[in-house]
């Protein structure tokens, strides 16, 4: 599962993410989201967890808890790719017979 995490102190790094959501479950993979030109964090990120139930636990456990002193917002993540999907995908079918 896919986790949306925002309202992340700048001064957290990628490990810290994966640290704080490993004690609920394996994490996969950690993305804190940057500016380009900067290299700043924008504040929010993504955390993967194998198992759904274990994600789940990471999202009710931590959201709306501290973490470097900013209250997270930790919750699933609804993806772009779905939207981006459903606006092409209608017109398709129809256009080719």
């Amino acid at each position: 599962m896919n986790i949306f995490v925002s309202n992340i102190s700048f001064k957290v790094r990628e490990q810290a993410l994966k640290d704080l959501f490993s004690e609920y479950g394996e994490v996969t993979n950690v993305r804190i989201i940057k500016d380009k030109e900067t290299r700043r964090s924008k504040g929010y990120g993504f955390v993967e967890m194998v198992n759904d139930n274990e994600a789940n636990a990471a999202i009710t456990a931590l959201n709306g808890t501290t973490h470097y002193e900013r209250s997270i917002v930790v919750a699933e993540a609804k993806g772009k790719k779905e939207t981006t999907s459903e606006q092409t995908t209608p017109e398709e079918p129809n256009g080719n017979m």
